[in-house]
């Protein structure tokens, strides 16, 4: 492996040690000393790549908001109309929500405790869920929206999607799945939105 290899497998090792220390212990327990114990590295090898603590925190939530928007990607892929993709989008976050738990709390803790991450997970977010609703408006299967609005609707489900993973999988915690019934309203609801 080269050198930037090498950095990079230990960034990337270091982004999923904090991100199981913070959903264990919060943004406040998250010591260097447990982010690197928890990757498996000597704690002053934590400083070649990261100059604080909170320099970890301001790349964590949108270096893990980019691996959720690739495995949502993976599975939208190939969808026939802006519909399909809304509903396969909606259920591989639900699919990515159950195989990573802490997701949620760094989320909603970076607010506070990484303002600067927040903002650039949301613009991450909301320009490639634009992107994709400017695709369809071309394509003639949203109509009567301008940039403007494609950007209030794109925050609307995502929204949508976090608050219902709250509701269905997060309060309930035998619950492993969004119940169908959820899926097909929400579904209702954005066929009936977007024409």
């Amino acid at each position: 492996m080269s050198r930037e290899e090498r950095a990079e497998d230990a960034r990337a090792a270091m982004f999923d040690a904090a991100a199981k220390v913070i959903d264990q212990h919060g943004y406040a327990g998250a010591s260097i000393s447990r982010v690197t114990e928890a990757a498996g590295i000597a704690q002053g090898t934590f400083y070649l790549y990261f100059q604080s603590r909170q320099e970890l925190f301001d790349e964590l939530l949108p270096y893990i908001g980019v691996k959720m928007l690739d495995f949502i990607r993976e599975r939208v892929r190939g969808s026939k109309d802006v519909y399909e993709m809304e509903e396969r989008g909606f259920r591989a976050f639900f699919e990515y929500m159950n195989a990573n738990k802490g997701f949620i709390r760094i989320l909603n803790e970076a607010e506070t405790n990484a303002p600067k991450a927040h903002r650039t997970h949301f613009k991450i977010l909301t320009d490639r869920y634009v992107k994709a609703l400017e695709r369809w408006r071309r394509e003639g299967m949203i109509k009567n929206f301008d940039r403007e609005e494609l950007v209030t609707i794109a925050y609307i489900m995502m929204s949508a999607r976090s608050y219902l993973y709250m509701r269905y999988i997060k309060m309930d915690a035998k619950r492993k799945q969004i119940p169908e019934k959820v899926v097909q309203t929400y579904m209702r609801l954005v066929k009936s939105g977007l024409n």
